[in-house]
């Protein structure tokens, strides 16, 4: 998983079921960190608590902590990626694939470049068309079906002090 921010503070995750492979980003990491233009930017990142490179037992765990980190840019990488994405609700972007970096979709090929940030990808996703659109619900309800409802109704809506609520359901049946 890429960086992110949380207040203004950029942080990375990675899991892997995979130690070697692991070792390998650890490696690449500690090499190509000091080279970049933005390399205390980075440390910050790697240094902060919510940021870490994390060994999975399986990629079931990897895909829990996922789901739990709920990061802004997820990257899947696995023979089996279309799988694991079947298994993921909560991230802004998921990027399938070797070809398929961050950048791509920021960049090029993405909706765009507008997430939800710090794990609220628990409860959004990132901008879309979908953002600008006005949904309208709409309920019918018979006789019978208000029936079945309506002790609740009238317990929910007093408990909340909202008499005429409750009254907009009993009067419906006061020939009863």
């Amino acid at each position: 998983m890429p960086l992110r921010e949380l207040g203004g503070t950029v942080w990375t995750a990675i899991v892997t079921d995979d130690v070697d492979l692991a070792a390998g980003v650890a490696d690449a990491i500690d090499a190509q960190v000091p080279d970049r233009e933005r390399a205390d930017v980075i440390r910050g990142a790697l240094d902060h608590d919510a940021s870490g490179l994390f060994v999975a037992r399986s990629m079931s765990e990897a895909v829990l902590f996922a789901e739990e980190y709920a990061a802004e840019h997820l990257s899947i990488v696995a023979d089996d990626d279309e799988a694991l994405l079947d298994r993921i609700e909560n991230a802004g972007a998921v990027f399938l694939g070797s070809y398929s970096p961050v950048a791509a979709g920021d960049y090029a090929s993405g909706p765009n470049h507008v997430l939800p940030t710090g794990g609220a990808a628990k409860l959004t996703g990132g901008l879309s068309v979908d953002t600008f659109l006005r949904a309208t619900t709409v309920q019918r309800l018979d006789e019978r079906s208000l029936a079945d409802l309506r002790e609740t109704i009238t317990t929910l809506a007093r408990a909340e002090g909202l008499e005429g609520h409750a009254e907009s359901v009993d009067r419906r049946f006061e020939d009863e």
